[in-house]
């Protein structure tokens, strides 16, 4: 079988390393094995034990950091000092639910309206659970799918995006050792290098109870037809165009360098970044200025050197796809404020303004350095623009006013709402959205109870 799991580093286009996709049959061995973990270990020891297990892959994390974080560097370009920070962060999701897990999963009284006697509800495991991640965070997706349903009492089979093969190889090896340490079932979570042909033998397996997927709208929709079919849970996390709407501020500068913050991180390859502009009336002439000089700053530097903000796109495809993009809007009549010429990989920030509905730069999303700028008169105007689109993930709101702050976050069509902040996620935040963007929560409590039985016991 060809594989197509493989490490091309996208700085140089050089083919680093090849990984064998599995066999039908061994697939079939790691589905078993993940089932036997679910219940030979996962559902019959203790939250305790099973926090203890992902506390450890925690530290596990912190102990290599430097040499995962140069893999994610070779796999996707990710400048190192990002990659390192999407490490310390998987370890701390990780440990989160180590310490929490037990509150979390803690039994739930109900107050009973009439009879005697007494009701809980219980919260256990679910089964085998299938996670589809995607390349551009490979440690911290793996983290909030994995670090929660393990505690919960699940048992995971993780396939990683086929350029992620030594990032995922990394992970599986840090639980293998973490497994061995505390004896516990070694296949707790099993990594399987899979075609999308397997996944849906996977999928329609009896055994597995739930699915996760991260990516694209495509894929998100794939699984759910494939889910739907064998009447299995799913949660999806897609894409996201999200919007950056500035109505008043006390720091302008301030703010334009929040922007370009949140359009650069992780080169510009994050579903919640925003990627949307939008300005009221009066900052917008300074604001534009002020953004496109900072935002090209930033040019595209070796992901491996030290203070580079800017990689290499992911892939050769990524490129051709973000290049097809911006040459499209450009075609259909968007204004170009700033843009460069791609070098491989490596490709300049580019701003656009005047997108209008007509074109399809008002409703694509823009997986790359390309910012989008609106200028808008009013709040309300603001709300309907950032509205005007398919997803729904996150946003952000720029204001010195907190009732109109408020009253613009109850109006948004969105999973989150980031006031007067960017880059702020946490462990303990949930993560999810609306409309395309998907359904379901990773991170904080919510993590917890997308796949677990919510198991009533009523007492006489």
């Amino acid at each position: 079988m060809t594989s197509h799991y493989a490490v091309v580093n996208p700085a140089t286009g050089e083919t680093l390393a090849e990984y064998p996709t599995i066999t039908d049959e061994a697939l079939q061995g790691a589905i078993t094995a993940a089932s036997e973990a679910f219940e030979s270990w996962s559902r019959r020891v203790g939250v305790a034990e099973r926090g203890a297990l992902i506390a450890r892959v925690a530290a596990l994390h912190t102990e290599r950091r430097e040499q995962l974080a140069e893999i994610v560097v070779r796999e996707m370009g990710k400048p190192l000092e990002q990659a390192l920070g999407e490490v310390d962060f998987a370890a701390a999701i990780y440990q989160y639910y180590a310490d929490n897990g037990a509150a979390f999963l803690a039994d739930e009284p109900i107050t009973l309206e009439e009879g005697t006697g007494s009701a809980f509800i219980r919260r256990a495991g679910l089964g085998v659970l299938l996670g589809i991640m995607p390349w551009n965070f490979p440690y911290y997706q793996v983290a909030r799918f994995a670090g929660p349903n393990i505690v919960a009492g699940n048992s995971i089979l993780l396939k990683h995006a086929p350029q992620c093969p030594e990032s995922a190889a990394a992970v599986a090896q840090i639980f293998d050792d973490a497994e061995a340490e505390l004896g516990a079932h070694d296949h707790a979570y099993v990594n399987i290098y899979a075609s999308n042909e397997q996944i849906a033998t996977v999928i329609a397996d009896p055994r597995v109870q739930g699915v996760s997927v991260t990516g694209s709208e495509r894929a998100g929709a794939a699984v759910a037809e494939l889910a739907g079919k064998h009447l299995k849970k799913v949660v999806l996390e897609l894409g996201g165009s999200d919007p950056f709407i500035l109505l008043s501020t006390d720091d302008l500068d301030a703010a334009v360098q929040d922007a370009v913050n949140a359009r650069l991180d992780n080169n510009g390859q994050s579903c919640n970044a925003a990627k949307r502009f939008i300005v009221i009336d009066g900052l917008y002439d300074e604001f534009a200025a002020k953004f496109t000089e900072v935002f090209t700053e930033a040019q595209p530097a070796d992901p491996m050197a030290e203070g580079t903000l800017l990689g290499p796109l992911s892939s050769e495809a990524a490129t051709a796809r973000l290049e097809e993009q911006l040459g499209r809007a450009v075609s259909q009549g968007a204004t170009v404020l700033a843009s460069g010429t791609p070098s491989g990989n490596f490709f300049p920030p580019a701003v656009l303004a005047d997108v209008t509905p007509a074109m399809d730069a008002y409703r694509e999303e823009f997986f790359g350095p390309v910012a989008a700028l609106y200028r808008v008169s009013s709040e309300d105007e603001a709300v309907r623009l950032a509205n005007d689109t398919p997803f729904g993930l996150g946003s952000y709101v720029y204001t010195t006013d907190q009732e109109q702050a408020l009253r613009v976050a109850d109006a948004i069509d969105a999973g989150m709402v980031w006031v007067n902040l960017v880059l702020g996620d946490a462990a303990e935040l949930p993560f999810g959205g609306v409309k395309r963007s998907g359904s379901g929560r990773e991170m904080g409590r919510f993590a917890v109870e997308e796949f677990v039985n919510k198991k009533l016991i009523r007492i006489a």
